[in-house]
């Protein structure tokens, strides 16, 4: 197992270069994990085990591992265990320390003063509590303890939850704040929100008072928990509703986490009119044992026969699950819900209005400006856009005349937002959180890039104007699919004279590209030539690529599938996100990588140093690699794949990858030459036997099936030369992608191929 990972682009402008993680449950081992992920190296420390003193600590890297915490098993070298009582010396080698132990305000406090007497001088020091405050935790410390201290609110499972809010003190140091926001974002790939030193921070303050309200009114309006979870869903949520969001989250942590915030507000708080810990429906769940899905049965559980029951709330019985059809506006518009009244229409309204009017009072004391109150609340509850921006998409105006109509003082800030015509225009606030107007240039985000210059465009793409020569090359198609739209552009932008360098990068964050569009794929299958000429193009654009005269980066984030992956192979270096999912998949639909795919593959596996050489083993390992039609789950299991190399970089925040791949095209075009014609030395039939072994082995025990076994051999003829292959005459790229070409159309002739395509296209 590898334990020289490569660490994340941009990891030495973060001033974190070890860290050390204190607690070692699922929060604590998570963030050591996505540390790792990082390439990071980190100390894991809790209390001692009783049969092993740092058990504790390997007990949570090893749930990290079973639970994908990691992402890739060689991440988990990069964590060393420890205990609190042996290594705490170890801290004096870290730059960042985390504290994630359990929520208990002594044993925290007693912690740091252990802390304080290893640790360097200027190390950061942060807590990951979410219902304790930064005031509190600090009193009577050292000066020097508090001037390195910031609270870090992770949400769990840290690999996937992208929110990080951060709250520094007056008396922070600006260094260790920095630190904090930097390596937050650069190492652990989080969007980090600045809050105010309250009672849970900005997500948790917005996001626990809506599930109680909604919860409660739906209850005190009589909702079945169907009809209330589908009204819910207009707001944009997620699917489970609001009563299947708290089966998940689980309803045993009800008088935990909202009695705890409910006991930490003031009096005052409009928290107080929606009591879910205190309140009979919470009562009667905790009595019952329903705590959700951990225990099987919550507001739904599954009956015997595999059917979804829900909870009928008046009776407390379940019955089976009803559906909720016809919703004006389809479930998804939540001003036609709203319009058109009714139980539901008045339901949506009333959790709309409260969740505006509570929002608008507290979000000065909670936050800096807008935007981090519905970055916040979106990133930390899975909405797909806050509160404010909830209120744009009905209108403002709308919504003050509204509770005006029904005699309801309006907060300044909403009056603000009705008179300035919403509270964003585009990306920017039109108002501060007092709702005084903004200035355009004082607006968070009013920094925020000019349109780029189009320098050409056609149905499948466009070329953007990056500036000082760079030119950024943009798939638009649906998933990035290549269709022939996408190949004029690539011909267009590489016959151009006027580029340096060339950035491909996704039209969404969905996708680079998905592939070849399989409807088409089948439709061509119908005429080889036709075919043929679809595979020559691809084959012919990506390398013309490879042989640009500038260099070409590609950005990778979401998919790059198939033909994504292919053109990638082409480029001169890829800068991916970490969860990008990278892979050539297309053996699984009983073809294989026909763009030169396997052509540039096996380039990768012969570099000295990538696993053992020669014609016959390059052959086994090229069909060992591609034969389960290998999709990496991360950038950095891409990596062990050969899908990226070590010269290809790793960007933790998916923000930040189209950024780092112009830097990088900009670098590299100071000094290009493009690569010199490849020649391909090849086994021939002689070794046509060696290749498949490894294949006919698996079909012999049962592990493959018949047709997965002529997919391998399809594979092995093209890396082995095919019948005339001889060892002594190299073969060109040219030459390769015709032995490629020549295969996939006697793949995709086969009837289970195209059977499986289309059971693909229906999925």
């Amino acid at each position: 197992m590898r334990t020289d990972m490569k660490a994340a682009f941009g990891s030495q402008d973060t001033g974190v270069r070890r860290a050390a993680v204190i607690g070692a449950g699922s929060m604590g081992g998570g963030i050591a994990a996505q540390f790792a992920n990082a390439g990071i190296p980190v100390d894991l420390l809790d209390i001692p085990g009783s049969d092993s003193r740092n058990g504790p600590a390997e007990a949570g890297i090893a749930r990290q591992l079973k639970s994908g915490g990691f992402m890739a098993p060689e991440a988990a070298a990069l964590v060393r265990p420890g205990n609190v009582e042996d290594d705490l010396p170890r801290l004096a080698e870290a730059d960042w320390i985390v504290e994630a132990i359990i929520e208990d305000f002594d044993l925290k406090r007693d912690l740091y003063r252990q802390i304080e007497a290893h640790r360097k001088p200027g190390s950061t020091v942060s807590s990951n509590t979410s219902t304790l405050l930064r005031r509190d935790l600090v009193a009577g410390l050292p000066e020097s303890f508090a001037r390195d201290y910031v609270i870090s609110h992770f949400f769990n499972p840290p690999r996937q939850m992208q929110l990080l809010e951060v709250v520094a003190g007056a008396d922070t140091a600006k260094e260790s704040a920095t630190r904090a926001w930097r390596a937050g974002r650069g190492l652990l790939g989080k969007t980090v929100v600045e809050c105010r030193d309250t009672p849970g921070f900005i997500a948790n303050r917005i996001g626990c008072y809506w599930i109680a309200m909604a919860v409660l009114e739906a209850a005190e309006q009589g909702l079945s928990v169907e009809e209330a979870d589908a009204v819910i869903a207009a707001f944009g949520v997620p699917r489970t509703g609001v009563f299947g969001l708290l089966d998940l989250i689980g309803i045993d942590l009800i008088p935990l986490v909202w009695g705890s915030l409910i006991r930490s507000l003031p009096a005052g708080d409009g928290a107080h009119a929606y009591d879910l810990a205190g309140s009979e429906l919470s009562a009667k769940m905790q009595a019952a044992g329903r705590f959700g899905r951990k225990s099987g049965a919550g507001f739904y559980r599954k009956a015997e026969d595999g059917s979804r029951e829900a909870l009928d709330l008046a009776s407390f019985e379940y019955r089976p699950r009803r559906e909720v059809a016809d919703l004006p506006g389809g479930g998804r518009d939540l001003a036609a819900l709203i319009a058109a009244g009714g139980p539901l229409g008045d339901y949506a309204w009333s959790v709309l209005r409260n969740l505006a009017l509570y929002t608008a009072l507290v979000a000065g004391e909670i936050a800096h400006d807008l935007p981090a109150v519905d970055t916040a609340v979106a990133l930390g509850y899975g909405w797909r856009e806050g509160p404010f921006r909830q209120i744009d998409r009905v209108g403002a105006g709308e919504v003050v005349a509204r509770l005006r109509s029904e005699g309801r003082e309006v907060p300044k800030l909403l009056e603000g937002a009705a008179q300035a015509g919403g509270f964003y225009d585009g990306t920017a606030p039109r108002i501060d959180l007092s709702g005084a107007p903004l200035a355009a240039d004082d607006a968070p985000g009013a920094a925020a890039e000019a349109a780029p210059r189009i320098l050409a465009e056609t149905p499948g793409g466009r070329l953007e104007d990056g500036g000082e020569g760079l030119g950024i090359l943009r798939i638009t198609t649906k998933m990035g699919t290549f269709a022939p739209e996408v190949f004029d552009l690539f011909e267009a932008v590489l016959a151009r004279g006027d580029l340096k360098a060339l950035v491909i990068a996704p039209g969404s964050p969905r996708a680079l590209s998905a592939g070849a569009d399989l409807s088409r794929f089948l439709e061509l299958a119908e005429t080889p030539e036709r075919l043929e000429a679809f595979l020559a193009r691809g084959q012919s654009v990506f390398s013309a690529l490879r042989r640009a005269p500038f260099p070409v980066v590609a950005a990778v984030r979401g998919l790059a599938l198939g033909g994504g992956c292919e053109v990638t192979l082409h480029a001169d270096r890829v800068v991916a996100h970490a969860e990008a999912r990278i892979g050539l998949p297309e053996t699984q639909l009983g073809i294989l990588p026909g763009w030169g795919g396997c052509t540039r593959l096996l380039a990768r596996l012969a570099t000295p140093g990538s696993g053992p050489q020669g014609p016959g083993a390059l052959a086994a390992r090229l069909v060992e690699t591609l034969l389960p039609g290998p999709v990496a789950r991360s950038a950095v299991e891409a990596r062990g794949l050969g899908l990226l190399r070590e010269a290809d970089e790793i960007v933790m925040h998916a923000d930040d990858v189209e950024p780092a791949a112009c830097a990088i095209a900009r670098a590299l075009a100071r000094d290009y030459s493009a690569p010199e014609e490849e020649l391909f030395t090849l086994a021939g039939p002689s070794g046509l036997a060696g290749a498949l072994a490894g294949a006919r082995a698996a079909r012999q025990a049962g592990r493959i099936e018949p047709a997965a076994l002529r997919v391998a051999e399809d594979l092995a003829e093209v890396v082995t030369g095919g019948p005339e292959g001889d060892p002594s005459r190299p073969l060109s790229e040219a030459e390769m992608h015709a032995l490629e070409r020549a295969a996939v159309l006697r793949m995709a002739a086969r009837p289970e191929t195209r059977a499986a395509m289309q059971a693909t296209l229906k999925r």
